[in-house]
């Protein structure tokens, strides 16, 4: 089975429920899975060629929370190239602001561009439409784990 990352960013813990979460569904099909609250670069680098799951808020003004920010940064500036990397991301938003679920879209964006394989579709969670965001996110996890090997 995959071994998996779950990287955090939150604000108020919603994103940290989903992620936790997340690793029980994970967990229950058989991977290794383990959730970075406060994620670093080293963390990160232990998936290289294995499975990384992101799971960030997005502030009102489209940034990432305190507890993510400094890893989107540094793998902006220090890794590049990522091939072997496979992931999933879950942005959690609220589409009365104008920066809706910007966050993800951006570690989307900069995942891809260092030529990461995405696993799925993001998944956009609207807070002002789902205000329990893992009643959406679960059943996300579980169709997104059993396409992992």
């Amino acid at each position: 089975m995959a071994k998996i990352g779950i990287f955090v960013g939150t604000m108020y813990g919603n994103s940290l429920l989903v992620a936790e979460e997340a690793e029980a569904i994970l967990r229950g099909q058989g991977h290794s899975a383990t959730v970075y609250e406060d994620p670093e670069l080293n963390d990160w680098r232990q998936y290289e060629h294995d499975h990384v799951l992101v799971v960030t808020s997005t502030t009102g003004q489209g940034d990432f929370p305190e507890s993510i920010a400094p890893l989107f940064q540094t793998i902006k500036d220090q890794l590049g190239y990522q091939p072997g990397l496979r992931y999933g991301v879950i942005a959690l938003g609220d589409s009365t602001y104008q920066n809706f679920c910007g966050a993800g879209k951006r570690f989307d964006a900069l995942l891809a561009e260092q030529h990461a394989q995405r696993v799925g579709d993001v998944l956009m969670i609207d807070a002002s439409e789902d205000p329990e965001p893992e009643t959406v996110s679960n059943p996300w996890v579980e169709a997104w784990g059993a396409q992992l090997k």
